[in-house]
């Protein structure tokens, strides 16, 4: 169960560190979020807490959701996501009030921090796998980035399932572990993080506390 906050990566810069000296830093808004709901045990099976973040036009929200929103009081939101907690991290929260990087989070603590990595569409071997490529000799003609043989003999006689080959890179969930907060600019709603964050600039992730804590 790792309790957590939902943000937008802004970019990278650098922190001035008392002890590190010069450290590179992510950006992140995170909040303020609005509680939706709060599961328990005994109507949903487990505790959990609901939180949305980020404007969204009413027109272009479902009918279903926008009750969802008015239920609470609060405006129509883009992102919408769930956090597993305890039961007495739980009782800390009320449907319809925010919640700030304060009350999720302090400096210097570990969090984890997830996201949508960049996608970089179709892409061969050679960058999505980094396959080392085919020999640069004379009797190598426009195969110098292939993949090379797929096949097999009369038996089996097809190709492994799982087969690294050309596709589709990138843009899948990603999950950095033990990221530091460095500081915290509650005026700003925003955190800076140690390391690098997944994801693209004003892409949507989200911060937990670290599992491994």
């Amino acid at each position: 169960m790792a309790l957590g906050i939902l943000g937008l990566k802004k970019g990278m810069t650098q922190y001035n560190d008392p002890t590190l000296g010069r450290i590179a830093v992510t950006v992140v808004e995170a909040g303020p979020c609005v509680v939706l709901q709060k599961k328990t045990v005994k109507t949903d099976g487990y505790t959990a807490v609901k939180i949305a973040f980020g404007e969204k036009k009413a027109k272009n929200t479902s009918k279903a959701a926008l009750k969802d929103f008015e239920k609470v009081g609060s405006t129509p939101k883009r992102y919408v996501r769930e956090f597993r907690v305890t039961e007495e991290q739980l009782a800390k929260f009320e449907v319809g009030k925010p919640v700030n990087i304060m009350d999720v989070f302090e400096e210097g603590q570990i969090i984890d921090v997830s996201g949508k990595s960049k996608g970089r569409g179709f892409t061969g071997v050679v960058k999505k796998w980094g396959f080392k490529g085919q020999i640069r000799t004379h009797g190598t003609h426009e195969f110098f980035r292939h993949g090379g043989s797929i096949g097999q003999n009369a038996w089996p006689g097809h190709v492994d399932k799982n087969k690294k080959m050309p596709g589709h890179y990138g843009y899948d969930r990603v999950t950095t572990l033990n990221l530091k907060i460095v500081k915290i600019l509650a005026d700003k709603n925003a955190i800076l993080v140690s390391g690098a964050v997944p994801g693209s600039k004003n892409g949507m992730v989200e911060l937990r506390h670290s599992i491994r804590s």
